[in-house]
């Protein structure tokens, strides 16, 4: 069995702030491998990661490289059980990193990578993905304070921005348990082009967005963990545009 993430980077123009793939990462009985994606050769100004040069290249480890495992919080550190806890994991049992950093996005301040899974089918055949709320410590006191009075299971709902100025895939979250919807935060950039189709295809009945967690004490990137369920519509291939494609093609098992 092979689990595997998908690296984000995000483009040099400061005009435009694109986001891509760049990478993906896989964890399988052999160890860890990582391959650059076509993202690589188009995202503007993007660079070769440290210790991993070469685009062409397959780097294989038994051990998560060290770009990945920087970005898991240390288990000696104080706040160590309740980052497990934001992400929906049990302290007792931790997960795999690639789990972990399938839900925390591997994010750090002091560079411009993000890490993901590709959503999945769950057992009922329909697209299933948790994310953490992206926008949070933008929003306006009001959506701020709204998002604190949020319970678990609550009805959320989707609001796509075409004519947001920075990004025209971006899609709103809106807190709407009143008749007056508040603007909460916003469904990560990885996923916004794919959930952006589902909501323009799918009938509304068959979208559901819901808090999995609300961590008040959390930083604003892991203040509210959503879920969400909706149709797979016929021909419908997440992560799948070139940008996600191998550079490599021929990469073989991960067997030693």
């Amino acid at each position: 069995m092979t689990n595997a993430l998908f690296i984000a980077g995000r483009s040099s123009d400061p005009t435009k702030g694109r986001w891509g793939p760049v990478g993906r990462l896989e964890h399988g009985s052999g160890g860890y491998r990582f391959v650059y994606t076509r993202g690589a050769r188009t995202l503007r100004g993007f660079k070769p990661f440290p210790g991993m040069l070469e685009l062409e290249a397959v780097y294989e480890s038994e051990t998560l490289f060290p770009l990945f495992a920087n970005r898991l919080l240390a288990r000696t550190r104080p706040e160590y059980e309740a980052f497990l806890t934001w992400g929906g994991f049990d302290p007792d049992k931790p997960p795999d990193p690639i789990a972990m950093l399938g839900v925390t996005e591997g994010m750090r301040q002091t560079d411009s990578l993000e890490v993901f899974p590709c959503p999945s089918l769950d057992r009922d055949g329909c697209y299933l993905t948790k994310f953490f709320l992206h926008g949070v410590r933008w929003m306006e006191p009001a959506g701020l304070k709204r998002i604190d009075h949020l319970e678990a299971n609550e009805r959320l709902m989707l609001s796509p921005e075409p004519h947001n100025p920075y990004d025209p895939h971006a899609v709103a979250v809106v807190a709407a348990a009143t008749s007056d919807g508040v603007k909460i935060g916003y469904v990560p950039r990885y996923l916004a082009h794919d959930v952006g189709h589902l909501y323009a295809t799918c009938d509304p009945k068959a979208i559901q967005l819901t808090v999995e967690r609300l961590n008040r004490s959390a930083p604003a990137q892991q203040r509210l963990l959503c879920r969400m369920n909706a149709c797979w519509p016929e021909r419908f291939h997440p992560c799948a545009g070139d940008d996600f494609q191998p550079i490599v093609t021929h990469l073989g098992s991960m067997t030693r």
